[in-house]
């Protein structure tokens, strides 16, 4: 089977976006690749300075992968900072990546992190530690949304200028990005994707929010003064709606539409509201279930890191080989 890897920063709540987008097809790839899925701290550090609450969230998105359906025995679920060669690999390719090519990341210039004198280079070298994540364990596949395409290609690049200058080394990952729900936007400014860094109580709903939370949320998303429920780009609310309802309900774009037919948007979100509150019912119970008992979620990851860390062991000590260290 192929190797898959993917990462999932613990960085805040997890919500449908990334459920949808992400957590729920990593659950069915299971079936077809050879999994492998890190909780990506090292990544939280260049925003988080608590030292607590990166423990803690780290537990807790280990907790909601596992109850979304992220299987520990037939995956790898592991914690990136348990592995020391992802740091080591981040290192050795820093030594090969022109500076230039990091200034023109899309995502870095769009936050205008480029006009930040506080900016770090932690953050500006953000693609290069996640190229070291991928390649440190000769992944085939990398499941990511459109608009991760960008950072899939800068880490082929980087593959392909290591295997030029010190010979064939790295695989070239290909990205896989899922045909549906994979750019959920916020619910209140349904002009931006949802993020988890957002702190709008109305922009997103969270794997872990009760039945009351969700429904408040759906019912106050943002639409427009129309009343007839059309796919439409242009209309941006209400066509965000349309994508996360199709998404969970599994409808083709046509019967979506048709099944509101002459209904108003207060029947299509009371609808949706009911619909993801029972899809996320048995998450949030399994959720509170598993963090019941933190040392279990320990044990469950360092499990994980002790699997991962042969093949990651085995990359790095080829490189070192062959660019003449130790």
């Amino acid at each position: 089977m192929e190797r898959l890897f993917s990462g999932i920063q613990p960085s805040g709540n997890i919500h449908i976006g990334n459920y949808l987008g992400a957590l729920r097809h990593w659950v069915a790839l299971q079936q077809r690749y050879n999994c492998i899925f890190c909780i990506v701290d090292l990544h939280a550090v260049t925003t988080i300075r608590e030292p607590l609450k990166i423990r803690q969230m780290t537990r807790e998105c280990a907790a909601i992968l596992i109850a979304a359906g992220i299987d520990n025995e037939q995956s790898i679920l592991f914690v990136q900072s348990h592995i020391p060669a992802h740091s080591q690999l981040t290192w050795i390719l820093n030594c090969i990546t022109p500076f230039g090519r990091l200034r023109r990341m899309t995502q870095f210039k769009e936050k205008g992190f480029l006009k930040d004198k506080q900016v770090t280079a932690g953050l500006f070298d953000y693609p290069v530690l996640m190229a070291a994540d991928i390649l440190l364990y000769q992944t085939d596949i990398v499941p990511v949304g459109d608009d991760q395409r960008q950072h899939i290609e800068f880490t082929r690049d980087t593959a392909e200028r290591f295997n030029a200058i010190y010979g064939e080394t790295f695989k070239l990952p290909i990205p896989l990005i899922p045909q549906t729900g994979a750019r959920i936007m916020g619910l209140d400014d349904p002009s931006n994707k949802m993020s988890k860094s957002q702190k709008g109580k109305g922009h997103a709903v969270y794997l872990r929010d009760t039945p009351d939370e969700i429904r408040f949320k759906i019912l106050g998303a943002k639409t427009d003064a129309l009343r007839e429920i059309r796919w439409d780009p242009n209309r941006a609310g209400i066509h965000n709606l349309l994508v996360i309802y199709q998404a969970f309900s599994g409808l083709s774009r046509e019967a979506a539409e048709n099944r509101f037919e002459g209904l108003g948007y207060q029947e299509l979100k009371t609808e949706l509201a009911d619909m993801i509150i029972e899809h996320l019912r048995p998450i949030r119970e399994r959720f509170t279930c598993l963090m019941e008992d933190p040392h279990h979620i320990d044990v469950l990851l360092k499990k994980g890191a002790e699997r991962a860390r042969p093949a990651a062991e085995m990359t790095i000590t080829d490189i070192h080989q062959k660019i003449g260290l130790g």
